[in-house]
């Protein structure tokens, strides 16, 4: 089990960093073709959602590594499932039915959850 978490949770982490990062430092227009929702969100609340990305990304890796508070973990990966919870809302209500990524990060973060429990 302990592989399969640090599978899992590494690459939720990979892609919540690289998203996270381009939600900080890219422009509205360069996020367009991409992410065809940000023109619904203001630019601060895009930034804070790539901080938060790349903040539960870190939760992820460092306390269970570390061995400090591991129970973060466990935090991060079901603030992933509500994460992405709420992007699926947003897509809908933009009209936007692409959301088989973020079904994908769902059951991905789910799966987290449940093997950082077992931790």
């Amino acid at each position: 089990m302990n592989i399969a978490y640090w599978t899992l949770a590494g690459l939720l982490a990979i892609f919540y960093v690289y998203a996270g990062a381009l939600k900080m430092i890219r422009s509205r227009d360069q996020l367009r073709p991409m992410m065809a929702w940000v023109d619904h969100m203001p630019l601060p609340a895009l930034r804070a959602l790539g901080a938060v990305e790349i903040l539960g990304a870190t939760g992820l890796i460092l306390p269970p590594l570390t061995g400090i508070a591991p129970s973060l973990a466990f935090a991060a990966a079901i603030g992933f499932v509500l994460l992405q919870t709420g992007a699926i809302a947003v897509h809908l209500m933009s009209e936007d039915r692409r959301i088989a990524l973020n079904a994908v990060l769902i059951v991905t973060a789910a799966v987290t959850v449940w093997l950082a429990a077992r931790m």
